[in-house]
């Protein structure tokens, strides 16, 4: 079985994300998708409108995916590409070049990013039409 893992916040799940799950799942027979936590995301100084658990369960429900856990550190990828015998890690093309160290341990692709959407598109949209 060849198993593929990709990573992400996932919270304003859009058909960009939609279309990275499936070209991800299109490499492989097995699809898990990580997802930062929300304790991550404040490290990062992110802040999600959905919960991690909303944003798991949303994920789930998905045809691609086959499983989903959740990202706690910056480090863990090495780990869970071993841990979960990934073949393929999937990142979209703005993170170019930043998880090529994964190389050693599996194949890397960076697939390109749907034109036209991103989550900070549509809140800047959202905050346009309530401040318009």
């Amino acid at each position: 079985m060849k198993k593929v893992i990709t990573y992400g916040t996932f919270d304003l799940l859009h058909w960009g994300h939609v279309n990275l799950l499936r070209r991800a799942k299109e490499m492989g027979d097995y699809l898990i998708v990580a997802i930062s936590s929300d304790e991550f995301n404040k490290l990062k100084d992110k802040k999600s409108y959905h919960s991690f658990e909303n944003r798991k369960m949303i994920l789930e429900a998905i045809r691609y995916v086959d499983e989903v856990i959740a990202e706690e550190s910056w480090d863990q990828k090495v780990r869970d590409v071993v841990d979960h015998n990934i073949d393929v890690f999937v990142m979209g093309s703005d993170w170019e070049g930043k998880f090529d160290f994964l190389k050693e341990h599996c194949e890397v692709v960076y697939l390109p990013r749907t034109v036209g959407i991103s989550t900070s598109k549509i809140k800047d949209d959202l905050l346009e039409v309530n401040n318009g």
